[in-house]
This record gives structure tokens, C-alpha cells and sequence, in this order.
């Protein structure tokens, strides 16, 4: 059916948590414009409105609940005006409270889990003539199928920005970690086929960006079938994808220690478009705490890993997580969790309080460790891990770096770009050199950003041609 402009309605999508949750985001816009569905930027003149909850903070559920209250209040608000009002509640939050949201708070319409999204316009069709739905199931493969006939048929919308777009390539974990709901909320581990990724990626360059992040739960666990139908690991696939003319910088996120293979850590050694950055969480420096969490690594596991990654890659920035406070954690563990940021050297890292998850092991252990205990190791940690990232920053004063354009600065005259290790670089130049890379000299640091110039005898020629004629 052809879509008329008076037959265009309002969506309103929030998202929260992590950067999957953003690429979800974008495709269920993707799959509901069909539909007559276009963004719109608040929820006062949403006809649907979409909370895309993550379950990994604290507390995640009751703030849901919390902005349901306020979505009501507007829902209320279209009611008395004659206007119909569709909410939906998706992602990980949905999927774990299923039937008890709708129970809850009355005023939502579907509930649905991260696997399932790719229903939601059948839902939404269907959600005026009937009691509210809930569609939780793991549909994962055929959600993959759904995500690659979407981006076919028209240009993917990508929040990152005009020339930086994330990519999903796969979902769920097997892992188990006793602190973790991810196993429970996204399923089983899946991967997605070589030929879609490549397609969406190709798709993506030709649209202009010029830098694609591979995401996944566990993504160096993906194992996608290839052309030839055997499965290819991360590091062939990243070697794949460096040869789509216009995609000059590759990265991914999250990785787990034991699914580091030799093929990935050799692309970073070889691969130029891979850049030097890996974010690999560690979560404790403690062997106890580490079995506890059924993390299966160690200690000196995960630090030789690390080594062999930096043999590959001297100039690489490495990046970890880390839980304060799991249950049974004492000083002692404490004092090993210190002790591996300056052992593994870390150029920035995230850090939290444990907080129990509902259905995971760790949320019924006997040994909870005292609030204030969590809040007072929680700043040392950080304070730490500050004083780490300051120190790689400064580091890196002087460096010539390609930085990736990426958008406006928020003073006049300044834009900003990425540099190799994911932090932001300010530089003093045209809106026209966004979507170039252009070779810096950093010259400063704040506490996360760079500033620089432009070493003018390594800028790329698209970049020094466009700053020549603003000079």
C-alpha cells in the first residue's frame, strides 16, 4: 500500500544503556516506516511512542516504570484530544518483566523482547483491537533475516553520525556469568552471515560513512557462515570488510577474554583499517572473584593475553571493565583489582557497583558485600583508573594521529574527530572537512578529548585542499 502524507504518523523512540540498543533503535525505525511511521522528537507529538530499555544498570526496571508514568500523562493528554497514542515497551527490561509490565502499568500497549523487535509493526497493527501484547520470544534468526531485508530496501539510519555507523553482527552470550541477566534477556549466542554483514556494510559506505563499529553481546565469540558455508572467525571478517572501497576504519565491541583467537589479534598486527583500540573486560584482578563469576580466565590468563595483543600492536589502547563489590569480595581481592590496572596498563576503563540482577546466581550469594564498602572501593578504583588515562593521554601528546571528521565543535571555527583510540580530538577548521580524515598533531588534553592541529605535511589531500581555500 503507498503511503499518502496524510497517512504519516509520529514515532518517538528513547533509548537507553548500550550501543546495540542504539543500532536497535535505528532498525526498528527502518521497519516501521512502511508503515507510515516517521521520527518525530518528542513524545507530546508521537502517535507511538518506544522505550528500548537495557537491564544492565541498577534499578533499570523501576526507572521504566518511572518514565511510564510520565508517557501515561501523554497518552492521556492525545486521549482527550481525539488522538490515539500506541506505547511500547522493547529491550532487555521488556523481556525480562514480560506480562508483569502490562500488569503494572496499564497504559502500555505491547511489550516486546530484544529477539522479537522485528514484529513490532504486526504488533502495532494489531494493538488497537485487543488486550495489550506481549511478544518475548527468542526469534533471533529470523529477527537476522527480517534486519537483512530491512537494510535492503532502503538508506539505514545511523545516530552515530553521517560518517560513523554501528553494526550489529551478534547477539546473546553463552557465558553465564553469575552477575550477568544478558544470558536470560538476549538468548543464545547467534552470528549473523558473512554475506549480510558485507552487504550492510557496503551499503553503509555508500551512504558515506566511513567507519563502522562491529557489535555484538560476545563479539569476538561470532562465527558467521561464509560464502563457501563454512563459519569464518572475527579476523577474517574484518579482513573482508577492509576491502569495501570508502570503509577506511573498522572496530568492535565487546570482547571476551577467552574468545580471543590468534586470527583476530593477528588482523590487529595487519590490518591498518582495524584500529588500535580493544576494549576487554577483566572485571576483577582476583582468581577467587574470577571463579566466582564464572569468568573462566585468570589473572595471569587474561595479562598474558594482553602482552601478546600489545606484541601485535605496540600503539594499541586497551580498555577494561570492571565490578567493585561482587559478593564474597574482600579487601585483599580489592587490592588485586588495583593492583592489574597498572599491571595490564590500561588506557581508560569502566567501572560499577555490583548490583544483584533478579534470576542470576550471584543475586542470591550469601556474602553481599555493604553498600558504603562498594560506594568507598568504587572512587579508589576510579580515582585510579583516572590517573591511568591521564597518563596514556599524556602520552600521546605530540603524536601525529588520523583522526576520522566527524561532526560540529560547539564553538564557531572547531570541529571534532575520532582519533585511532576512540577518544574524541578537537581541531580548529570547516564543517566542510567532516567525513575527512586528516592526519593531527595533538597538542593538548582534557580529561577525556584531545586538541590538535593539522600536521599539514601528512593531511590527507581532500582535507588540505578544503582547509587551504577556508584559509
Amino acid at each position: 500500500m503507498k503511503i499518502t502524507g496524510e497517512d504519516l504518523k509520529g514515532v518517538f523512540i528513547k533509548t537507553y544503556g548500550c550501543q546495540m540498543n542504539v543500532y536497535d533503535s535505528e532498525r526498528m525505525t527502518d521497519m516501521l516506516a512502511p508503515a507510515g511511521y516517521t521520527p518525530v522528537a518528542g513524545p507530546e507529538t508521537a502517535d507511538l511512542i518506544v522505550l528500548n530499555t537495557c537491564h544492565i544498570r541498577e534499578k533499570a526496571a523501576e526507572k521504566v516504570y518511572s518514565e511510564l508514568g510520565r508517557m501515561r500523562e501523554w497518552k492521556e493528554a492525545a486521549s482527550r484530544a481525539g488522538r490515539r497514542v500506541t506505547i511500547a515497551v522493547a529491550g532487555c527490561v521488556a523481556q525480562a518483566e514480560g506480562e508483569e509490565m502490562v500488569r503494572r502499568q496499564p497504559a502500555v500497549d505491547i511489550v516486546v523482547g530484544p529477539q522479537s523487535y522485528h514484529r513490532l509493526p504486526a504488533l502495532v497493527a494489531r494493538a488497537p483491537f485487543g488486550r495489550p501484547l506481549v511478544e518475548t520470544e527468542f526469534a533471533v534468526a529470523e529477527k537476522f533475516a527480517t534486519l537483512d531485508g530491512v537494510e535492503g530496501r532502503r538508506p539505514l539510519r545511523t545516530s552515530k553520525g553521517p560518517v560513523a555507523a554501528y553494526l550489529t553482527v551478534q547477539e546473546g552470550c553463552d557465558k553465564f556469568c553469575t552477575f550477568c541477566v544478558v544470558p536470560y534477556t538476549r538468548g543464545a549466542e547467534i552470528s549473523r552471515s558473512v554475506a549480510a554483514i558485507v552487504a550492510e556494510a557496503t551499503r553503509l559506505a555508500g551512504e558515506g560513512v566511513r567507519e563502522v563499529t562491529l557489535l555484538g553481546q560476545n563479539v569476538n565469540a561470532w562465527h558467521g557462515a561464509g560464502p563457501e558455508g563454512r563459519d569464518w572467525g572475527l579476523g577474517r571478517l574484518l579482513f573482508r570488510l577492509a576491502e569495501i572501497r570508502g570503509l577506511d576504519r573498522l572496530r568492535y565491541m565487546t570482547s571476551h577474554p577467552v574468545d580471543m583467537a590468534d586470527d583476530l589479534i593477528e588482523a590487529h598486527r595487519d590490518l591498518d583499517a582495524l584500529m588500535p583500540y580493544l576494549h576487554l573486560p577483566v572485571q576483577s584482578g582476583s582468581d577467587r572473584v574470577l571463579a566466582a563469576m564464572n569468568r573462566r580466565h585468570t589473572r595471569a590468563g587474561y595479562l598474558r593475553l594482553v602482552d601478546k595483543v600489545r606484541s601485535a600492536r605496540s600503539d594499541i589502547a586497551i580498555a577494561g571493565d570492571f565490578i567493585v563489590g561482587f559478593p564474597g569480595e574482600t579487601e585483599a581481592d580489592f587490592a588485586d583489582t588495583l593492583s592489574i590496572v597498572d599491571a595490564a596498563g590500561y588506557a581508560a576503563a569502566f567501572s560499577f557497583k555490583y548490583s544483584p540482577r533478579p534470576g542470576t546466581p550471584a543475586a542470591t550469594a550469601a556474602d553481599q558485600v555493604p553498600e558504603a564498602v562498594k560506594n568507598e572501593r568504587l572512587l579508589r578504583l576510579q580515582a585510579l583508573i583516572a590517573d591511568r588515562q591521564t597518563a596514556f593521554m599524556a602520552s600521546r601528546i605530540g603524536v601525529e594521529a588520523e583522526v576520522l571528521f566527524e561532526r560540529p565543535g560547539r564553538h564557531a571555527g572547531q570541529i571534532i574527530g575520532r582519533s585511532p583510540w576512540l577518544l574524541p580530538v578537537h581541531v580548529a577548521a570547516p564543517e566542510t572537512l567532516i567525513g575527512t580524515i586528516g592526519r593531527v598533531r595533538l597538542t593538548g588534553a582534557s580529561a577525556n578529548s584531545f586538541s590538535g592541529t593539522f600536521a599539514m605535511r601528512g593531511v590527507a589531500a581532500e582535507a588540505l585542499s578544503a582547509a587551504e581555500v577556508a584559509a
